[in-house]
């Protein structure tokens, strides 16, 4: 599988569109830069401004210009696994994402990204505004937002603790024992981090431990590395913890968000069944 990054600047006398510049100082084919460009890996940047995911391959470029193209045939070739709509709120939307898609994408692309899905599901007539991440190993909610301001107001909810959020995790070994619940109060990246938990079950012929969650703080895989640090690890972790692997894959899931409208200040609550 193929995989090569670039990056050019535009000269006076380079072609003059996208895919005719990129196929020129790549060893790919149109129907490839496209095929790319439409999934995300390819970026402009102009003289003034930032740089862009660019789609459209017949874009002119002026000189200048600087395009990068971050080609991984691999990604590209990806199906990408489809999110849910479980309500859509008009300025807002709340969504299952189901495990396996990233939330948002990378430069090498966006096609596989609840981000870019949910662009397309509304044939990107509606702008998405991503509010909240959750691990791409993981299932559950993500709520979005499709103006400016529903983003601002939704993103100051989480800002000040005013989004629940519960997940459902099956971690390592018989937390049962030690404590039916508590707090997991332990620094991540030298910040406070927050997680409760409440344990709803042992299954002794895993070894496993059913635990209900809340999150009081966002930090980076802060419920995967709190239960690391404890010594029970999520099942299925990719990247924290020893003894915990298995075949269905990360046993995490985000089932409910529980907020009030920052329109109409009704209380709602959005739930997911996990089946862990």
């Amino acid at each position: 599988m193929q995989k090569l990054s670039l990056t050019k600047t535009v000269g006076l006398n380079d072609s003059r569109t996208v895919c005719e510049f990129l196929a020129e100082f790549t060893a790919l084919s149109k129907s490839r830069v496209k095929d790319a460009m439409r999934k995300g890996a390819v970026w402009l940047k102009r003289q003034k401004g930032k740089q862009l995911r660019i789609r459209r391959a017949t874009a002119g470029i002026r000189p200048g210009d600087t395009l990068s193209i971050y080609y991984d045939e691999a990604l590209l070739c990806k199906l990408p696994r489809l999110p849910e709509l479980i309500s859509d709120r008009e300025r807002y939307s709340v969504w299952i994402k189901p495990a396996g898609l990233m939330t948002q994408g990378t430069k090498y692309g966006d096609h596989c990204s609840l981000l870019r899905q949910a662009e397309l599901y509304f044939k990107t007539k509606r702008k998405v505004y991503l509010i909240h991440r959750l691990d791409r190993e993981a299932a559950g909610l993500v709520l979005t937002a499709h103006d400016k301001t529903a983003a601002g107001r939704l993103a100051r909810l989480f800002q000040t603790r005013q989004i629940i959020k519960r997940y459902n995790a099956r971690v390592l070994g018989n937390l049962a024992d030690i404590t039916p619940g508590d707090n997991i109060d332990l620094k991540l990246d030298g910040k406070p981090a927050a997680t409760e938990f409440a344990v709803s079950g042992y299954d002794p012929a895993t070894r496993t431990t059913r635990v209900n969650i809340v999150i009081r703080t966002g930090r980076k895989h802060q419920i995967r590395r709190h239960f690391e640090m404890i010594g029970h690890p999520v099942m299925g972790d990719p990247r924290y913890g020893k003894n915990n692997k298995n075949k269905d894959g990360m046993q995490l899931a985000a089932t409910a968000l529980e907020f009030s409208c920052p329109f109409n200040k009704k209380r709602l609550v959005f739930n997911y069944t996990s089946g862990l």
